[in-house]
């Protein structure tokens, strides 16, 4: 299946496409020079790009870690970004209201993985007439997606994304299966590789943790894979980050990686496209 999100067409063997960005809406400023700069390597490689960023975070493993700008300035920052660059843009929701606030500045709205059996909110996300993408729970096995992805079916909206982001293994710790890839396309829609939370400690001490050296190696493996999209959060100064800081990736470092992945999509999908 291949689904549109603006005139970016993903699946179907079609070319990988790029969804990425900080992981939350920290300033105005940083919002714009990363997405200037992530828009000039994706379109330097000619790689589509949707730009990410969540509007607030509602999970965050601390009470008083930074949830966000507020809703209304956050969501005008993501709607400034649309306009300004000419791109797509992703956020995530966490209730139904959400979905009001956000469906006027967005392309694609993303259902947190720890959300993704909430069954009114995926039809009421169907509802919206947005592509969805939906993160795997840590908690799934990948073939339960196909309940989550009906959900949002059952409203006629068939612009649906599946993500893998790891599962739960053990405490404080996630694996990736990369059979999970193969299992989630079997289920008719688009799949996306999500390298960096995929390497979180989930609620190790005070904060969730990470182990960034591994967004690479999952990166290429997946799209050894195969996928139709790679998400990865990026962030100019991770360490810096107000949110994610041990799993984002180094803008610095982002180039680099998509040349690799872009060619070991290409040997990948030109095989399928001869056998």
């Amino acid at each position: 299946m291949v689904i549109e999100v603006g005139n970016i067409k993903i699946g179907d063997n079609l070319p990988f496409v790029l969804i990425a960005g900080p992981c939350v809406v920290e300033s105005e400023e940083l919002i714009f020079s990363t997405a200037k700069k992530i828009s000039e390597i994706a379109a330097r490689n000619s790689i589509p790009f949707i730009f990410k960023s969540s509007f607030k975070k509602a999970n965050r493993t601390n009470l008083n870690s930074f949830s966000g700008l507020g809703d209304e300035k956050a969501i005008s920052i993501l709607k400034k970004v649309r306009d300004e660059f000419g791109i797509p843009v992703l956020t995530d929701i966490h209730t139904e209201s959400d979905i009001d606030k956000v469906k006027n500045a967005v392309d694609v709205i993303q259902i947190p993985a720890f959300l993704c059996r909430q069954t009114e909110l995926l039809i009421a996300a169907g509802n919206s007439g947005l592509a969805v993408n939906i993160k795997k729970g840590q908690f799934l096995a990948p073939e339960d997606m196909k309940h989550a992805a009906d959900k949002v079916a059952s409203t006629g909206n068939k612009k649906i994304l599946l993500t893998e982001r790891g599962t739960t293994f053990g405490y404080h710790n996630l694996v990736v299966d990369m059979r999970s890839l193969v299992i989630m396309r079997e289920i008719g829609y688009p799949v996306v590789m999500d390298a960096t939370h995929s390497v979180q400690l989930p609620s190790k001490d005070n904060v969730s943790g990470g182990q960034p050296k591994f967004i690479k190696p999952l990166a290429r493996a997946a799209a050894a894979v195969g996928i139709d999209a790679l998400f990865l959060e990026v962030h100019p100064e991770p360490s810096k980050a107000l949110s994610d800081a041990a799993s984002q990736l180094p803008l610095s470092e982002l180039e680099e990686l998509l040349i690799e992945i872009k060619a070991i999509d290409s040997v990948i999908k030109s095989v399928s496209r001869h056998t």
